[in-house]
């Protein structure tokens, strides 16, 4: 869960204001009541990244895990995918405190993502690694265990070793909307988002052992395969499915994984991609000069009517947990996919808090969404029963609301169920 508002690698600070991270929601492991945090609370960097290190991005996380990235390249990750603190799905270890992800390349980390149960990162070099659950793991090379320090690659995806999952599915549940009305989801929604038991072997343990190829879970980082010549600058990371957005001449999105509810805008419920492929509602650009994807002129809503999408080219991506979301160059926020609490609209965002306001970053969780506006403020809609609106409250909101805070944000990242900002110390 995450998004990007441009191209850019980072976001950049003003040299005199030092960058902080906070986070709200519900993290499990993160705090040690385990409870979920209604406010936006400050995020230590770990000093074992090194002396003089500070914060550089926010990537959002999964469910109960968050990730961030420093200055040096490093990628952070800290919480736990489960209540019982059982997942090695990030760091190898879960806890309070964030520490470093050891990857199996030396290259700098400069965008990075996570969905469920599935992480993927973008190196300076624009490559594209991803690791967890195998099903939104596409053919590549399989790199060997990161504690070993070897590079042990292997043909097949198959072949690889895997993590293991125990999930246990939840009863249907309600949550009250800021209007008073009850909502319900299906059973195959909280079957994804209510999931709270799961097992995770570590890559360490999965590398040793011997498995089949056929469980849920891939441990170990893979080397997305795109086409040659193409560089990725971002990435995003949903409940089953990924978008990467090139910075390369080709100017192209890209998307794999699961897309039954038209979360990877291919006009279509189609189910699997199992590989890469471009994404064909996002037409390469005819000018080569934008290193990005170019909007079609006319968009369909919903009801089968076109209209105009503001701007000739895609410059920011987010996926949710079955929702995306993309912002055009000329600002116009466009949503797509499954939509229950108010997080996807069938066409441009129309919401009275966001009139003559342009969207600058937008980023998606499992069932709310955010957006930076170009004037620096944040507004969250959505699901909001762990409080991953930030609004004091678990009231769900159908229109994005403001997040009140006393510094500058530069940057949101939605995970699972949590809300992640980099922003600009006040002081």
């Amino acid at each position: 869960m995450n998004g990007d508002g441009g191209g850019d690698a980072a976001v950049k600070m003003e040299e005199s204001k030092e960058a902080i991270v906070l986070m709200w929601g519900y993290l499990p492991g993160a705090s040690p009541q385990r409870s979920p945090l209604l406010s936006p609370v400050v995020v230590r960097l770990p000093a074992s990244t090194g002396t003089g290190d500070s914060w550089k991005d926010v990537c959002g996380g999964g469910c109960g895990f968050a990730i961030a990235i420093s200055e040096s390249g490093k990628l952070i990750t800290w919480g736990s995918a489960d209540d019982l603190g059982q997942s090695y799905l990030t760091s190898g270890k879960h806890g309070e405190t964030p520490e470093p992800f050891p990857l199996p390349t030396d290259a700098s980390i400069v965008k990075a993502a996570a969905g469920w149960a599935h992480c993927v990162s973008v190196t300076d070099k624009g490559e594209v690694y991803t690791w967890g659950w195998k099903e939104c793991v596409p053919s590549g090379k399989v790199l060997g265990d990161p504690a070993a320090g070897g590079n042990i690659e292997k043909e097949v995806l198959e072949r690889q070793s895997s993590l293991l999952t125990e999930q246990v599915s939840p009863k249907s549940q309600v949550s009250r909307s800021a209007s008073g009305s009850v909502s319900g989801f299906d059973s195959r929604g909280s079957s994804e988002e209510g999931t709270k038991r799961r097992r995770i072997s570590s890559a360490k343990q999965a590398t040793e052992s011997s498995t089949s190829g056929d469980e849920t879970l891939s441990a170990l980082p893979c080397l997305v395969t795109l086409s040659p010549g193409v560089r990725i600058a971002t990435v995003a990371a949903g409940g089953r499915h990924t978008l990467a957005l090139s910075v390369s001449d080709v100017g192209q999105v890209w998307g794999w994984g699961y897309g039954g509810e038209g979360q990877l805008g291919l006009g279509s419920r189609i189910r699997m991609v199992s590989s890469p492929h471009p994404v064909p509602c996002l037409e390469p650009s005819a000018y080569g000069k934008d290193r990005s994807s170019t909007v079609p002129r006319g968009t369909m809503s919903s009801e089968g009517q076109l209209y105009k999408v503001p701007g000739s080219y895609v410059k920011g991506i987010a996926c949710g947990g079955r929702h995306s979301a993309v912002i055009t160059d000329a600002g116009a926020l466009l949503t797509f996919g499954w939509g229950l609490y108010g997080q996807v609209l069938p066409k441009l965002l129309d919401a009275p808090s966001l009139e003559n306001r342009n969207a600058k970053i937008v980023s998606c969780g499992a069932r709310h969404s955010a957006v930076i506006t170009e004037d620096r403020k944040i507004f969250c809609w959505g699901w909001n029963k762990y409080g991953q609106l930030g609004l004091g409250d678990v009231i769900d909101r159908n229109v994005p609301s403001q997040v009140p805070l006393d510094c500058i944000p530069k940057n949101v990242a939605c995970g699972w169920w949590h809300t992640l900002v980099l922003a600009e110390s006040p002081t």
